[in-house]
């Protein structure tokens, strides 16, 4: 099988190229305001520090979208993200990096899921899947491309 623009899938153990996303105040800031998620542990420094963070941190919304962007980066604009379940862990705070790598966890047929991991400068931010649809170039699946 081979993505709509002509690179092959990875088969089941193989990796992803990785990804690093530079944690800046802005994205984190910007993350948070874009999904509409306005706690201050996100925004003010001042109330993080209140609240026991050394810092403002980045929510899950945020890093639920560069979970995703990474996939579909890889697999291209045909695939269509279908699941994605990740947890949080070490936060991510502005000045850091995260490293998003990835391991085919299982293929069936079109379907392709995921294994994705997410580390900063004090562990792990984000574990989980996702499971993706390799559709053709219109967007529908493969199958029904030429009706």
């Amino acid at each position: 099988m081979t993505h709509a623009d002509s690179r092959p899938v990875p088969g089941v153990g193989e990796r992803l190229p990785p990804l690093e996303i530079p944690v800046t105040r802005t994205l984190i800031v910007a993350g948070a305001i874009a999904s509409r998620d306005f706690q201050d542990v996100h925004h003010d420094p001042e109330a993080a520090r209140r609240k026991g963070s050394p810092d403002i941190f980045m929510n899950i919304l945020t890093t639920n979208g560069l979970v995703g962007r990474y996939i579909t980066d890889h697999f291209g604009p045909a695939a269509m993200l279908r699941r994605v379940a990740i947890r949080l862990g070490a936060p991510n705070h502005p000045g850091d990096t995260m490293l998003l790598t990835g391991t085919i966890e299982e293929r069936d047929g079109d379907t392709v899921t995921v294994r994705v991991v997410g580390t900063n400068g004090i562990g792990r931010h984000v574990t989980g899947t996702v499971t993706v649809a390799l559709t053709g170039e219109s967007g529908r699946p493969p199958e029904m491309e030429a009706a």
